[in-house]
């Protein structure tokens, strides 16, 4: 069996600088959880953090909103996991069964290592890493990069009792509170391109002759 397992490296420097996105997986809203806290450190240094917190969805962590899941149809490039060991198995599972032809390089949090999942990345041929904290690595290297700048959408249910769905859009890095209705769906632009879910592909739908996709999602906020 092969061993994926990566170290503090080249290349694995090169991989973590040539990511836009990182997924946080288990980034809520308790400012004193280390997840939380690695949005902001991870965000300092350029990149778009994706905090995915499946209690805390439709909140945001200083202007990155969560997501109840890593979106289908979106391809992971490092997916950072603050779970416990089982939770993390599971995280690994879906993942792979999801992105199979497509590895993320995945990067178990102190207290998260699971041998079994590990297992299964070094059969599928996924890069991870263990025994190393994400945002301990960027600061040793003293790693930056370009914020992708884009903006991001929500859609829940409306207040009023209709029935009726409301979407709104927020600008890159604007904070936005949890709503009291149900959420239906958020991400970001890059989110709304290539998601498989419902909503995304209505609205993808609607775009007039000519219009880009963020137009179309401006206009349908208005």
């Amino acid at each position: 069996m092969l061993d994926m397992r990566m170290r503090d490296s080249e290349g694995l420097k090169e991989l973590v600088s040539g990511a836009k996105f990182v997924h946080v997986l288990g980034a809520g809203i308790n400012p004193e959880k280390p997840a939380n806290t690695a949005i902001s450190d991870l965000s300092e240094r350029g990149w778009n953090p994706v905090p995915v917190h499946p209690r805390d969805a439709g909140a945001s962590i200083v202007g990155f909103p969560i997501r109840p899941r890593i979106e289908d149809g979106v391809l992971p490039e490092v997916v950072v996991l603050f779970l416990a060991p089982e939770r993390a198995r599971e995280a690994v599972k879906s993942l792979m069964v999801t992105n199979y032809d497509s590895p993320a390089l995945v990067w178990f949090q102190h207290g998260s290592e699971d041998t079994i999942a590990e297992d299964w990345l070094d059969e599928g041929g996924w890069n991870y890493v263990k025994n190393d904290c994400v945002v301990r690595f960027v600061q040793r290297h003293d790693l930056n990069r370009e914020s992708e700048e884009i903006p991001w959408f929500k859609q829940v249910q409306s207040d009023d009792g209709s029935g009726c769905s409301v979407w709104s859009v927020h600008e890159f890095r604007e904070d936005s509170e949890k709503s009291p209705t149900e959420l239906e769906w958020i991400g970001d632009l890059r989110e709304l391109e290539f998601s498989k879910s419902s909503i995304p592909n209505y609205i993808r739908s609607l775009r007039n002759e000519g219009e880009s996709l963020e137009e179309c999602a401006r206009r349908l906020a208005n």
